[in-house]
Order: structure tokens, then sequence, then C-alpha cells
């Protein structure tokens, strides 16, 4: 399988060099509605009026593993606040075809390329002028290398191929060694991560310039002045992870040599990372976080932060986790190459069972698993002891007992706030990444903490979407519909589940919605993609709405404590969110009839 996709990888790349011509695949859902115009202030029951739904095609670069294959969607001249990062030219596409350009290596610099449009649907020029490339096989092993590393983008796909070029380097090489090639690549061999994985420098064959050089950028991390995250790619999943904390808790597994505790995981992925944010936050600024959005969603070259960075990007987070899980995978001992463990992990492709039917070892499983991994206060301990000995390999005095206190202490309140939007809160996709419209005139604010969550299906789509980009194709026909054909002023509803383990944000958790006739102002609106009037959501997806959004608004001061939860039809006459998703939170804690006037 791993030589096929190697094969195909070769072909495609070939044909790409040769023609840039874009493979049609796949569907974009558009929908239109046959009844007439409402207004918001009526949005009775989007849900159940007779819709149109045709199809278009959609453009694609063939090219498969772990991309995203998106449609186009035209950026908008101007963004609100929420959008900001969304830096898209106008003449631009949000979600272009992945046309792969080996003449340019990756760069801060680039964008989307430039496309048409058409009723909706980008027509992806054809590139004349491009440099004529030879057949990947008929390089010079080093010339191919770099020709191939130029072409990658910062995706998790890409990044895996160049994982894949370095074990062909060096034919049977173990995952420790691989890992060591890629830690010396990066230059990421200080006296912290000595102490944990010896020195990088010692032994093995050098690696082609090219290649070398495209490590180094994917592998070192940082934020520059004007917000842009680098070190960072994207994942099928549709979030973004950092690679140099997953690595390096992936390379402490692989040297563990007992079934106990695996020397330095903790530090290496993640404590001494919150350290830094904990004890250099101040009051005024925020110890976590943000996530942000990509430039591009098939072929992304630049990352801008949501907002002001913080020492510890969601990212960073993302990427110690799954350094914190792949790690304790990797001690396990089963024979894996690196590629392959990081294949197994970030590419797995969800059946009609969704995420109920799928392996635990998956990154949709990212916060469950790490959940079940580590323990709060283990990991106060652990950040501590990182602390304690980053003191100690600068030459500074042992850290005496009164300063250990305050440091606990320190850590203990921001690990509260860690566990609370890393652990409990759901994976929420920001409006930039389902490539949102923006909001058409002045958001009403919501008054917070709110009473009420109510419980909708969308019924169109009439399926639920199992892929990050169908579930933001799904995001972006509805759009659609509300602005367009409704004529409101965004998608209605607060925020969506898909069934690929991810909640999508609608108007969120500031912005008022239109999804429930006379109550927009007092709760939130969750609606489930698909149609559920004879079965049910997945599993997954229902408890990622009863369980984690719910106490996720609780804990963050949205929802108030003892909030009511009812379905759609409670409050309105309609027959959403159907009978059996109805009858199913029925026995969910916090539902409540409707309260009849005397």
């Amino acid at each position: 399988m791993r030589g096929r996709r190697r094969l195909v990888f070769a072909l495609q790349l070939t044909l790409l060099l040769l023609t840039s011509i874009p493979v049609m695949d796949e569907d974009l859902w558009q929908i239109g509605i046959d009844s007439h115009q409402v207004s918001e202030s009526e949005e009775a029951n989007s849900e159940e009026n007779a819709v149109h739904i045709r199809r278009s095609s959609r453009v694609t670069s063939g090219k498969k593993n772990c991309s995203l294959n998106f449609a186009a969607v035209p950026a908008p001249a101007t963004a609100p606040p929420s959008d900001r990062a969304r830096l898209v030219p106008e003449s631009g596409s949000f979600f272009p075809a992945r046309v792969m350009t080996p003449f340019h290596a990756p760069s801060a610099a680039a964008g989307p390329i430039p496309v048409t449009h058409s009723d909706d649907v980008t027509a992806v020029p054809v590139q004349t002028g491009v440099p004529y490339f030879p057949p990947a096989a008929a390089l010079s092993p080093n010339l191919r290398s770099q020709s191939l590393a130029a072409s990658f983008s910062w995706h998790m796909d890409d990044f895996i191929q160049a994982v894949q070029q370095v074990e062909d380097g060096n034919p049977g090489s173990l995952p420790v060694a691989v890992l060591k090639r890629l830690r010396r690549a990066a230059g990421l061999n200080d006296a912290f991560i000595q102490h944990f994985l010896g020195d990088a420098n010692s032994g093995g064959p050098e690696m082609d310039a090219g290649l070398s050089a495209y490590i180094r950028k994917a592998l070192h991390h940082r934020v520059t002045e004007d917000a842009k995250e680098e070190g960072v790619v994207l994942t099928a999943d549709g979030t973004t992870v950092a690679l140099m904390p997953l690595l390096l808790g992936i390379e402490a597994g692989f040297l563990s040599k007992s079934r106990g505790r695996t020397r330095g995981l903790y530090q290496l992925t993640l404590a001494r990372d919150l350290d830094l944010s904990f004890r250099h936050s101040s009051p005024l600024t925020q110890r976590l976080g943000p996530d942000g959005c990509w430039d591009n969603m098939t072929s992304p070259q630049v990352f801008t932060l949501s907002g002001s960075p913080s020492p510890l990007t969601t990212a960073q987070l993302n990427g110690g986790m799954d350094g914190v899980i792949l790690g304790m995978e990797a001690k396990s001992g089963r024979p894996l190459k690196l590629s392959s463990l990081l294949t197994e992990y970030y590419c797995h492709q969800l059946e009609n069972g969704g995420l109920d039917a799928a392996p635990l070892l998956i990154s949709r499983r990212r916060r469950g698993n790490f959940r079940g991994l580590v323990s709060p206060p283990a990991l106060v301990r652990q950040v501590v002891k990182s602390a304690e000995l980053q003191q100690r390999l600068s030459g500074r005095s042992k850290m005496d007992v009164k300063e250990k206190k305050q440091l606990t202490a320190v850590v203990k309140e921001g690990m509260r706030e860690f566990v609370q939007k890393y652990m409990d809160c759901p994976p929420i996709i920001p409006r930039c990444m389902w490539g949102a419209k923006p909001y058409k005139g002045t958001p009403t604010n919501l008054s917070l903490p709110l009473s009420f969550m109510y419980i909708h299906h969308t019924y169109t789509p009439s399926q639920p979407c199992l892929t990050f980009e169908q579930c933001s194709a799904d995001m972006r026909s509805m759009q659609r519909f509300h602005q367009e054909d409704r004529g409101w002023d965004d998608i209605g509803y607060s925020f969506v589940a898909g069934s690929d383990g991810n909640i999508y944000e609608g108007r969120g958790w500031l912005w008022q919605g239109a999804h429930t006739l006379g109550h927009n102002s007092i709760g939130y609106g969750i609606s489930f993609i698909g149609d559920y009037m004879a079965s049910l959501p997945s599993q997954h997806s229902m408890g990622l709405v009863r369980d984690q959004l719910a106490s996720c608004a609780v804990d963050g001061g949205r929802l108030i404590a003892n909030f009511t939860l009812q379905g759609h039809r409670q409050v309105v006459n309609t027959l959403c969110p159907g009978d059996a998703l109805y009858n199913e939170i029925k026995g969910w804690k916090h539902f409540g009839e409707v309260k009849k006037l005397k």
C-alpha cells in the first residue's frame, strides 16, 4: 500500500508539472428555495421548506492520501471582526484547486492561485509559462528530492511524503534514527532536548539540501510580529498541528525501554511550553491560544492567528497532545515506520458508521484520547519538574520551597484554563476555516449567560457529513441558503455538529442567531447535519453536544448552570429536530418541557 501511494504521488506530480490541468471530482451542494423570500424576523422553520438541490462539479487536484479537496468559494471583499484572519485576495479563492508548484518553495508571501468565478463554480486557469521539469523518476536522487521538497505545502500529507523521502534515503533505518535526522535538520538540539533524547548530531547520513530546508522550516516554530504562525501544518481533520512537540513526543516514545513512564514525554511535548505560558502571561493577556486560519485549504502556505498570540498557541497544544498520544503508542513496540504511524493517525477515512465505528488511535479523537491518558494533577507536577530542570540546566541555583510553592499555585490556576478549553470543550472549527462569508450588516450581541439550548436538525443537507471538507461544504450551502434565499444576515444556527468529530461555528457564542422564532435572544441554536426523522446522529456527535458543548458553555459563563434544553418543535410549529432525535433528547440532562402561562 505504501509503495502504491508513493507511485501514485509521483505520477500525479508528473502530470501536474507537465499540464497543471485540474481533475473534476466530488460535488458541491448548492441549495435554493422554491418558496417565497423570508425575512430574518420570520425565520419560522428553514429546515422543512421545500428545497431544490442541484449538484455542481467540485474542482480538485486529484491528490488523495490526507489531502483536503475543497470546492472554490469566492473570497469576500470585507470581513467582520471574527473573520479578520482570512487573508484572501479579492481576486483569489478561499478553496482553490490544489495545484502544486514545484518551481516555488513554500513562502510566507504565497497566496491562493488566482481564479475566475462563474455561477459560484470556480474555473481554475491553466498555468502558462511554467518551467519544464522532467518526470521525477528521470531525475537524479538529489535533484528529485529537491524538486519534490519544493512542491510541498504545509499540509500534513506533504510532510508525511517528506518523511518517506528521509526514510527512503536510508532504507532500513529505525524510526529513532529517522527522527534524529529530522531533529538535526531542524536544529532541535538544545540542552533540554538533549537531556532526554541525546545529541541529534551524532551519526547518520546528511540529508539533501532541498529536503533539509523544507524540514527545517516545517519544524521550526515561531510566531511573527504580524501574527503569522510557522512550524505548523494543516491536517485532514481540519485542525492545525505544530510539528516540533509532536515529533519530540514520538521520539521519546520510541526511545522508551520500560512499560511504565516514558522519560521526558510530557516535558518535551507540553510541560516546558505550559510553564513558559503560565509564568509569562500577564493578567490582561490570555495564557493559551488562539487558533487561526489558513490562506488556502488545499495548498496551505500561510497560517494567521485570529487574535493576539499567547506564548502557547492552539496549534502547539494540538501538537503536544498528539505527541503524548503517539509517544505512548510508539513505546508499545509495534514495528512501524514513522511515516506509517503518522498516516494511520492523521489519514484515516471515516466510513458510514462515522466515529462510532472508527479506530481509537486517530487524530479526530485527540481530546478524548488525551483525557484518557493524562490527569491534570499529574500534568501540573510535570510542569513544575520541567521548570526545575530548565533552571538546573541553565546553571541557576535550585528552586527553594517557597518558590516551588508559588510556581505550583500559578501552574494550577493555568491548568484549569487548559483543561476547560482543550480537554472539556469539543473541537470547534472557526468560521474562517469552513469558508464563511461575512455577516451582512451589524450583528446583535447576546446578553450572557443564556438560559436555553435549542436542538435542531438541518433536514437538508439530509445526510451526515463524515469529512471536514464535506461538513464545510454543507456549512457554506446552508449559509448561502440562509443569506441569499432567506435574506437573513448569516447562517441561522449558533453551532452545527458534523459527524466528522467537529463542532462548526455558526454565529458563535456572542452573536444572536436566527434559529428559533421568538427565542433567539435567550438561547443557543445547535443543529445536527442530517435528517433525523427516522434515525439518530452518531453517538459521538450527540456526545459532543450533550456532554462537551453544553459543559463548555456553562464553564465559560455562556449558559447558566441550570439551563433548559428543548427541541425546536417545542416552541415553534415544526417537525424539527425530527422524531427520532426529539425522542432521544427527551432523555438528556437539562431537557425541559415548555412552561405554559396560566
